[in-house]
């Protein structure tokens, strides 16, 4: 019989996180992972010697006393990861329909508004103003600033509109466009996506923003090491396809061989849709798992990663976003006929220093209703099946006219792809676990904020969840949704003091 203290089901930066913070405090912690790899979107893999993530492209917040740079102090791992900072001056890069100017963030809120100043001279109470906002808006969070509080209702900043917002301090449309650019970021949708959002995420890669040499899985190893090395196991293949209720809280995880954990704390890391699937237990009432099934997931989204011939396409430390209209909301209104209307090209970084690219990955938003008909097939790495002739054909179509809206940009760039790999919201629905291929969880909507936050608390006293359902999506948004989970069991005072001393 499998016996432990906290069993955590899923293994992405959630559970990671709250095996290590629970392994730290003397928990015997267990943590149990369906596929090959650990990590869930941490995950990397190879293509011709070139590491490709599969979804942290950049992060914010690890210049020394930021947020982020503090969790990771606190988890053990800041001193280990190999990270480089993007360029101070050129972070992202913003380009709309029949505009030659590449429109620059920079880093540090001096320098972002000096670089916006350059572009719009006659903007600077707008811009000013937006920066204010964005940080007034981050101070009213106490975790995002690493201080014990509840961040349940804080009024205006919940709801407001994004978009609405940004209409009212400025009449340059070109201007809003810019300050909007930024949205794939989290699938912001015009006319929905509240204001904090934005500015939460907007405010951690102005403050510093970075890259993992050779991919964001040395996280997941790392975590994975401060878990094991205080006596806590992560184990692989485990597909867990029951949580077993008796008496009024969870006695043991059941895994799809008939293997039995048990323990007297379960967390699960997985969908909460999917955690109330496999909870066999009636204290979850009818209206609860309705609720949750009714939300709104974000929108999936089509990747092609792809391997450059040597010395054939220049590397930039920088983020390129691009977009089909003069409107930064465009890339989610596309048609058949007219996809994409928008994506994000990221470049790999990699620990041979270079002054070219060997890989970059190019994602555009994609429908999961667009791979309807190949949705009763299932392809992971630990389970491979093929999806067909079709798919494969209904991929390579995708990727061309993604290479050609590059092209347009980047003239030589198709010239210069020697391979590719492409993955669709089915490949994210397998390995991710997300119905729908969900790219940041339950979208949030200015005119009902509370209705998609979930509590890390469940009717089962000895059920928590963590992830970025919880809270927010992102590294940083799943870390401090792992230390909410966390503190009901530590305490949310003791636990943050932690954090703060480490």
């Amino acid at each position: 019989m499998h016996q432990y203290d906290v069993v955590i089901v899923g293994s992405g930066m959630g559970g990671l996180a709250c095996g290590t913070i629970l392994a730290k405090e003397g928990y015997k912690v267990c943590i149990l992972e369906k596929n090959k790899q650990i990590g869930g979107m941490l995950q990397i893999f190879v293509r011709e010697k070139v590491i490709f993530d599969t979804g942290v492209h950049y992060v914010g917040g690890l210049s020394e006393g930021q947020n982020l740079y503090q969790l990771f102090r606190y988890l053990g791992i800041m001193d280990k990861i190999n990270i480089r900072k993007m360029d101070e001056d050129f972070v992202d890069g913003l380009i709309f329909k029949d505009d030659p100017i590449i429109y620059k963030y920079g880093q540090g809120y001096d320098n972002f508004i000096r670089i916006m100043l350059s572009y719009f001279p006659d903007e600077e109470i707008a811009i000013r103003t937006f920066c204010d906002k964005i940080r007034e808006i981050c101070k009213q969070f106490p975790l995002y600033n690493l201080r014990a509080g509840s961040y349940e209702d804080f009024g205006n900043a919940y709801r407001t509109d994004t978009n609405a917002y940004l209409e009212s301090i400025t009449k340059n449309k070109k201007l809003l466009c810019v300050l909007a650019g930024t949205n794939l970021l989290y699938a912001g949708q015009p006319d929905k996506t509240p204001l904090f959002v934005h500015a939460l995420i907007v405010n951690h890669y102005i403050e510093s923003s970075w890259k993992f040499v050779d991919g964001g899985s040395q996280i997941a190893r790392y975590l994975v090491k401060e878990i094991t090395s205080r006596g806590g196991k992560v184990i692989k293949h485990v597909n867990v396809t029951k949580l077993k209720e008796e008496g009024g809280k969870i006695t043991y995880a059941e895994a799809e061989n008939g293997e039995k954990y048990f323990a007297n704390t379960f967390i699960s890391n997985i969908h909460p849709v999917k955690t109330l699937e496999i909870t066999e237990s009636t204290m979850f009432r009818s209206a609860y798992r309705s609720r949750l099934k009714s939300l709104e997931s974000t929108i999936s989204v089509f990747y092609a990663n792809v391997v450059l011939k040597k010395n054939s396409f220049k590397y930039l430390n920088s983020n390129i976003y691009c977009f089909a209209e003069e409107d930064p909301w465009c890339a989610l209104n596309y048609t058949e006929d007219n996809w994409p209307q928008g994506y994000a090209l990221f470049y790999v970084p990699s620990s041979k220093e270079s002054e070219f690219a060997e890989g970059v990955t190019i994602m555009s938003y994609m429908r999961m209703n667009e791979v309807e008909k190949w949705k009763n097939t299932f392809n992971t790495v630990s389970h491979e099946n093929d999806r067909g002739v079709e798919y494969e054909t209904f991929k390579r179509k995708k990727a061309e006219l993604l290479f050609n809206a590059v092209e347009k940009q980047f003239p030589g760039f198709k010239e210069s792809i020697k391979s590719y790999t492409t993955a669709t919201p089915l490949t994210a629905r397998d390995y991710i676990g997300t119905e729908d291929g969900s790219l940041y969880g339950f979208a949030k909507d200015y005119r009902e904020p509370m209705k998609s936050f979930i509590s890390p608390g469940t009717k089962i006293p000895n059920l928590l969840l963590t992830g970025q359902n919880i809270n927010m999506h992102g590294v940083l948004g799943v870390t401090i949704s792992a230390v909410v989970t966390c503190s009901q069991l530590l305490g949310m005072e003791y636990l943050v003091q932690k954090i703060r001393n480490a």
